[in-house]
């Protein structure tokens, strides 16, 4: 993974000492409230409804045992004894006391960690496939990628007050599971007809009140061209995104407003106008980055082991585990071991310290030390030999993370809502909490397969809904809880949005009408074999529309 060098580390050290200084003026009365909400947003920093929330970055979701355990350190010491990892592939921490703020930024700066542009209108956590790098129809790692992109981004100075928000994801495998078409810019690594590296670049996605999905205004840009491109359309942005309405200011409404064509069209004009020497990639920069993300040293002898499936066959609980959390890897005698942060009673994404350490305890042991956040709000060891699994599966299974629900119903995105966030109209984690009692048997869930369910409180749509095969939405009607669902939405490769059902649900309501959208799909689907998207897409929403408002038509 890549490691800092001096003036890294020198950047954020500067960083942390200055926030001090910010903070203790703030604190003293020296600094007016509307000068240090700029300066603490740069820094991670939101006021929430009962606490301030500090964001921690992952980037591109990559952590080691080290930084990990400083999570923990973190949880235990200055919040209530966990984190919420976020579909941003970064933490978050809910109950820090401003005043310890720039300790907790000290301490993370210790171990190469920082929350800086977590939040603000600049260019967030770059993202990327949380498989990156051990993932078989990957065509090649694209974590290098994203560092070069990151530290081009960090304290970019053009770029530091953009018109809102920008998010960059990144992905190199035929299946997308970096949802890079849901971004300001989606980055597909791929080869032209002549074999050459490059990307298709895709803007104009986002979610939100105006969810979108994002357009391919380049099919094929030189490898050595990254930098200068994204600077291209960054330009375009930034000249021409609204300042005026917060609800029209990202870069999907540009693209809309100015068609994906003409948005191309002033992009491409702007790129031919940069000094594209100053910001080419030599093979000298790219070989120095990938030095830092080179394949571990597998264990040849590791492909003769016989014990794991002589386990899947006499365990039929570690069998339940390996079918829905284990996933193959590149390597032969390797797996990638997913860790759900989904069991029943807990909030999604939620993590205790003593479940960071136990988990960073694991990599150090089984999986060359590193962890990785996926943008679904698990953990993923990515490199444990397949003779490990097992001994990997009961210590998880004790501290509550082995619940083998990746990708099933269970398995769902959700923001915190009502509970912490001061945007939310709606609880979200209540609700979930609902729906796991619904559906607590893990033979109904495996035999309902595979389903998307993602959760928002609020319009600005953290949680993904929009996206979700089932979507769920909180809304605010007179002071009480509602909530809207859509169905068939996707963030991988046939990216779509969710089409609504119709009116909303009360609180009492929406874990039934769930429920009667998964009888509806049960009774529905052709075979085991077809999936909910899959089958939403041929019979339509009349029959789940249909029995969602039978009683109204009654």
């Amino acid at each position: 993974m890549y490691r800092y060098d001096r003036y890294d580390q020198e950047l954020v050290d500067q960083r942390v000492a200055q926030f001090r200084d910010q903070t203790q003026r703030f604190l003293a009365g020296e600094l007016p409230d509307e000068e240090f909400r700029a300066l603490r947003l740069r820094n991670g920093l939101y006021i929430q409804r009962f606490a301030p929330m500090l964001r921690i970055s992952i980037p591109y979701g990559l952590l080691s045992a080290k930084q990990l355990r400083m999570l923990a350190h973190i949880a235990r010491t200055y919040d209530k004894d966990y984190g919420h990892f976020t579909t941003r592939q970064n933490i978050q921490f809910n109950w820090p006391q401003l005043e310890r703020v720039p300790d907790i930024l000290a301490d993370l700066a210790s171990v190469e960690m920082h929350a800086i542009q977590t939040s603000g209108n600049c260019i967030r956590n770059i993202t990327a496939d949380h498989l990156a790098g051990v993932a078989r129809d990957e065509l090649i790692d694209p974590r290098p990628y994203c560092e070069i992109t990151r530290q081009w981004a960090t304290f970019h100075p053009e770029f530091n007050w953009l018109p809102r928000k920008f998010k960059i994801a990144f992905s190199s495998s035929t299946t997308d599971r970096a949802a890079t078409r849901v971004h300001d810019i989606g980055v597909h690594i791929v080869r032209n007809a002549d074999g050459e590296l490059g990307y298709s670049i895709y803007v104009g996605g986002g979610l939100g009140r105006m969810p979108m999905i994002g357009h391919r205004i380049r099919e094929f840009l030189p490898e050595a061209d990254l930098l200068s491109y994204l600077e291209a359309v960054l330009r375009v942005y930034n000249r021409l995104g609204r300042r005026d309405n917060i609800h029209r200011a990202r870069i999907k409404v540009l693209v809309k407003e100015q068609t994906p064509a003409r948005f191309a069209q002033l992009v491409e004009a702007e790129w031919a106008q940069l000094d594209h020497a100053a910001f080419r990639l030599t093979a000298d920069d790219l070989a120095r980055m990938r030095a830092h993300f080179t394949e571990h040293p597998y264990e040849p002898s590791a492909a003769a082991d016989v014990s794991f499936d002589r386990a899947v066959a006499n365990d039929s609980a570690f069998a339940s585990f390996v079918k829905r959390n284990v996933r193959e890897h590149r390597a032969a005698g390797y797996k990638v071991v997913f860790v759900s942060l989904k069991p029943q009673g807990v909030a999604p994404g939620d993590m205790t310290s003593a479940q960071m350490d136990l988990v960073a305890d694991l990599a150090e042991r089984y999986s060359f030390g590193e962890v990785r956040a996926t943008h679904d709000q698990n953990l993923v060891l990515a490199d444990v030999r397949q003779q490990d699994v097992h001994a990997v599966w009961e210590a998880l299974r004790g501290a509550g993370l082995a619940t083998p629900n990746i990708g099933l119903l269970t398995d769902m995105i959700c923001c915190p809502g009502l509970d912490f966030c001061s945007l939310a109209n709606a609880g979200s984690i209540g609700v979930a909490a609902d729906i796991n009692d619904l559906f607590d048997s893990l033979d109904h869930l495996h035999d309902i397969g595979e389903i998307k369910l993602k959760m928002s409180g609020c319009m600005n749509g953290c949680g993904h809904h929009t996206v979700g095969h089932i979507g769920i939405l909180g809304v605010d009607k007179k002071g009480e809880e509602w909530y809207q669902v859509t169905l068939g939405g996707s963030a991988e490769d046939d990216a779509s949005l969710g089409d609504r059902t119709g009116p909303s649900f009360s609180r009492d309501e929406i874990a039934g009408a769930v429920r009667s959208i998964v009888d509806v799909y049960l009774e529905q689907r052709r075979d085991e074999e077809e999936t909910f998207l899959q089958c939403y897409r041929r019979v339509g929403m009349a029959p789940f529309k249909e029995r969602l408002y039978a009683e109204e038509t009654a």
